[in-house]
């Protein structure tokens, strides 16, 4: 008898630690979720605090920040009645990340095809690691590179009258920076297509690069727009790299070869100089805002296409 109370007693001990050990492990994995959706919300808020202070303190109006060209805020924390255009940085942003998008996705699509389904062994255990080391290499050495290697190659072939710093340099940079995440992310979603898809395939007597472009990609077509999607992403909010080799000068392009800026490389270059609370430094945190209201965009995105292809999967 008092054997089988003691196993008892240790059993009810036993159960009392796992219980206890799990609600430990609960409570904290909740916290850390918690955490990070206030950390979000008060990031979202301090943002929309400040940027809109060029609105509601200076009263400058949406219409003027978003489309006009003129940039001369007064940077004195009392000043006002500058111009806060953004039109320019807004432009270089968009046609910086637009040309790199368009450079880079047929050659990562193809990355991505070629280690998922021409060579899935070789691409597994070479051709990945070695894209995804481009994930670790710091901003400022692509830029640096840039600088160095690319910005006269475009100044000695294309005779670029600013010495090659250019849109098609930044551009050119940020296809490179984009490339492993675009590829890395549609590898993934190639990967994860049924191989009953491709037996099918066979079955029916299609060819390989058949069942690849008609049964494969068609499959996997929604992780592979996640992916630009995060390559986007990436390519606006990148600033370093983009400076070093944008030109930095505040006047719309007239070509590729010409410079100019965008919103990252103005925020990066000028927040340090201006006078906290003035019309300067509110219109460099109302260009923030807008980079967090595009992050949010491309968040939307995702999960709307993500939930679209779970809906045709229970359909």
């Amino acid at each position: 008898m008092e054997s089988g109370k003691e196993t008892n007693r240790n059993t009810k001990i036993t159960k009392s630690y796992y219980f206890r050990k799990e609600y430990l492990g609960r409570g904290f994995a909740t916290g850390c979720g918690i955490f990070i959706i206030v950390l979000t919300f008060a990031i979202g808020i301090f943002l929309l605090v400040r940027g809109t202070g060029t609105f509601t303190k200076f009263h400058h109006s949406i219409a003027e920040f978003l489309f006009s060209a003129d940039w001369s805020p007064v940077d004195t924390a009392q000043g006002s009645g500058g111009g806060v255009g953004a039109a320019i940085f807004i432009v270089g942003s968009l046609l910086t990340c637009g040309l790199a998008l368009a450079m880079i996705t047929p050659f990562a699509l193809g990355a991505a095809v070629f280690m998922t389904e021409i060579a899935p062994k070789a691409g597994e255990k070479i051709f990945r690691p070695a894209v995804e080391i481009f994930v670790g290499i710091p901003s400022v050495v692509y830029g640096w590179i840039g600088l160095t290697v690319l910005v006269p190659f475009i100044r000695d072939v294309f005779h670029a009258k600013m010495g090659g710093y250019s849109v098609l340099a930044a551009s050119i940079v940020l296809a490179v920076m984009i490339f492993p995440t675009i590829t890395t992310v549609a590898a993934d979603a190639i990967r994860s297509t049924p191989d009953s898809c491709r037996k099918a395939g066979y079955g029916l007597g299609s060819t390989r690069w058949q069942v690849i472009y008609r049964i494969v990609i068609p499959a996997s077509k929604n992780g592979i727009f996640t992916g630009i999607i995060l390559g986007l992403a990436r390519a606006f909010g990148e600033a370093l790299a983009v400076a070093m080799v944008i030109g930095k000068t505040k006047s719309f392009p007239k070509n590729l070869l010409s410079p100019t800026s965008n919103l990252t490389a103005e925020i990066a270059a000028d927040m340090g100089n201006t006078a906290s609370g003035g019309e300067a430094n509110m219109a460099l945190w109302s260009m923030a805002l807008l980079l967090f209201l595009i992050s949010m965009l491309f968040i939307f995105l995702i999960h709307l296409i993500s939930g679209s292809g779970k809906k045709k999967e229970k359909d």
